[in-house]
């Protein structure tokens, strides 16, 4: 059974800066796509990065390009989101999920994580 588990979401100020990290379990995931979406109260879930899960062929959304970046430890199955500069309009769930190719569209991933929150104050 596929699991992804979120962490370090959490409360900052803007400028500041947090890291995301995504624990997946329950199969390999080197031949898999994952990505990185948020959903703000409100508003539809967007997709933030997407890459190959050994960390390579990265795509990242223009509103949080040259300020996140995603990476990847294979060894310890896991894959991480640092958020630098963060900006109030960063506010939102984060949700790691995994699928079978990359694609822009969360419709396209079949696994997902439970999420975790970050807010940030002006």
């Amino acid at each position: 059974q596929v699991q992804l588990v979120e962490s370090g979401g959490g409360s900052v100020q803007a400028g500041g800066s947090l890291r995301l990290s995504c624990a997946a379990s329950g199969r390999t995931f080197s031949t898999y796509d994952m990505g990185w979406f948020r959903q703000a109260p409100g508003k539809e879930r967007e997709f933030v990065v997407v890459m190959h899960w050994s960390g390579s062929s990265q795509v990242y959304a223009d509103s949080v390009k040259g300020r996140f970046t995603a990476s990847s430890d294979n060894a310890k199955n896991t894959v991480y989101l640092q958020m630098n500069s963060l900006k109030p309009e960063d506010t939102a769930v984060y949700y790691c999920a995994v699928g079978l190719y990359l694609s822009l569209s969360s419709d396209d991933y079949s696994y997902w994580g439970q999420g975790t929150q970050v807010t940030v104050s002006s």
